[in-house]
């Protein structure tokens, strides 16, 4: 059942038109690139991408639907393009996100009055554009790189993840394997326990097995004759029937949808890459001498996507509830609540000290369109994230938490025990206050500050304003226009008749 992908074949006569324009770099182009201390990269192709940039096409649409179907959430209410809209860059505009319960998207999702609408907690991350993810050199997922492929072949899945051992085998690539977790988080997808059977079995530690999450997801999906339907024309030497559907075969198409969906490698700066130089302004090749030389910005973000994939400290604020790291007891002091704030990124995966306070490296691919910007989405300007790296420190001491980007949550739940059941109950007065201490707690703490200071790899960098507004107009060259056009990729329904928008 080959179905008509409009939006997926007019980004591909686009491809095609760039891949006959000049291959070769101009004479300004070379010079370009010798005076900086880093040369330019080369230009992206089909060769980057897994299955060289065009997966099944059954299996694309596939992966739409699914990525846009709320059946994927426990509560049957939040989607993946919730967090990851076409329409928000593929994020969500938000410095953290507000997951499972509210209505809404973007910076309109708000929690509402009743408990099935309030929210838990904010999201400790900001939810990360999607953009070029399906290109093979990115191995690691998420900002700590919690999922990645194992070159060891330690783990019969093939990627180091939080499940381990049980991460089932037959994921495709690193992007496919990150699609098993968002489901598995109570305040992503799952809901919370007593909610639904799929929340029930996260409060259990199952993800995997038999009544385990994923296989009570692969059941929804098989329940729904239209997707069993698709499922075979996806997979047609896998999946003869519904009970061959697993959870890893949703996963599959969800990664070949964002891979074709949100590849990105037609911005000014990669026409001007392939030779067509007028496409960059004056101050924008400014700018690129800037980020590839004195400014160093390509120390780290280096590549053809503009990351080494790596991990670092650069003293970015945190805001938020953190991710509980630490052994800090001021917050559990001052509210009453018992816990801890810290996020330490990367170290909180290796368990490394070394590693505390380190993030992956962003692609900077339509960076001009996904802010907020940071781990924490602490920046809401492009300007401010961008000066905030000339001077980690500095602007980590004098960042301002009165014009911090987090609207104050007015309808909070906590799950709390009723005899032998659980329910939920709303937060009010001191005890609001207490919860709400943790989205400043950390960057006002000065101990806790000091620690993410000492962590910092970044030294200062002297840039004029002009130069900087160079190196913003760079930056502005980095986004592809198809980021205006993504809407038309939401489909008007799902198989699942929930609706697709709130």
């Amino acid at each position: 059942m080959l179905l008509s992908l409009p939006w997926r074949n007019a980004m591909h006569d686009i491809r095609l038109t760039i891949l006959l324009a000049v291959a070769s770099l101009s004479l300004l182009t070379q010079r370009l690139a010798s005076e900086p201390n880093h040369r330019l990269p080369d230009p992206v192709s089909d060769a980057d991408y897994h299955e060289g940039g065009q997966p099944r096409e059954e299996k694309v649409e596939l992966g739409r639907l699914l990525f846009f179907d709320k059946l994927l959430s426990g509560n049957r209410n939040i989607s993946c393009a919730t967090c990851h809209h076409p329409e928000h860059g593929t994020s969500d505009g938000l410095a953290l996100p507000l997951g499972e319960g509210p209505k809404g998207l973007g910076p309109n999702r708000v929690a509402g009055s009743s408990k099935k609408t309030a929210v838990h907690s904010r999201i400790p991350r900001n939810s990360p554009a999607l953009f070029n993810k399906g290109a093979k050199e990115f191995v690691r997922m998420f900002h700590d790189g919690r999922v990645e492929v194992d070159v060891n072949d330690y783990y019969e899945g093939g990627f180091i993840t939080p499940a381990k051992w049980k991460l089932p085998r037959g994921l495709d690539n690193a992007l496919a394997a990150q699609a098993m977790f968002p489901v598995t988080s109570p305040d992503e997808m799952a809901g919370h326990k007593g909610e639904n059977e799929i929340a029930n079995a996260v409060s259990l530690a199952r993800a995997a097995g038999p009544k385990g999450v994923w296989a009570l997801l692969a059941a929804r999906l098989a329940g729904v004759p239209e997707y069993v339907s698709y499922f075979k024309a996806a997979f047609p030497e896998e999946i003869r029937g519904a009970d061959d559907i697993r959870f890893t075969h949703a996963a599959n198409a969800i990664a070949a949808f964002q891979s074709t969906a949100f590849r990105s490698d037609n911005s000014p700066f990669d026409r001007f890459l392939r030779g067509q130089e007028e496409l960059l302004t004056t101050n924008q090749k400014k700018g690129m001498q800037l980020f590839y030389g004195r400014a160093n910005c390509a120390d780290c973000h280096s590549g053809k996507f503009q990351t080494d994939q790596k991990f670092h400290a650069i003293a970015m604020p945190q805001i938020g509830p953190g991710k509980g790291d630490g052994n800090n007891g001021a917050y559990w002091r001052a509210s009453g609540y018992r816990g801890f704030l810290e996020d330490f990124g990367r170290g909180r995966v290796t368990r490394r000290p070394h590693d505390n306070y380190k993030f992956r490296t962003p692609t900077l691919r339509n960076v001009a369109v996904t802010g907020p910007w940071g781990h924490s989405g602490a920046y809401m300007k492009l300007e401010a994230v961008v000066r905030h790296h000339l001077d980690p420190e500095s602007s980590l001491e004098g960042y301002d938490m009165e014009r911090n980007p987090l609207p104050v949550l007015r309808n909070v739940v906590v799950l709390a025990s009723n005899n032998a059941a659980f329910e939920q109950r709303f937060l009010s007065g001191a005890r609001l206050e207490g919860f709400l201490m943790r989205d400043s707690f950390v960057q006002t703490n000065s101990i806790l500050r000091r620690r993410i200071t000492a962590a910092n790899e970044l030294g200062v960098t002297a840039l004029n304003d002009e130069e900087v507004s160079q190196l913003i107009s760079f930056l502005e060259a980095l986004t592809d226009p198809m980021v205006h056009e993504l809407g038309r990729i939401v489909p008007e329904r799902v198989p699942s008749g929930l609706p697709v928008i709130d």
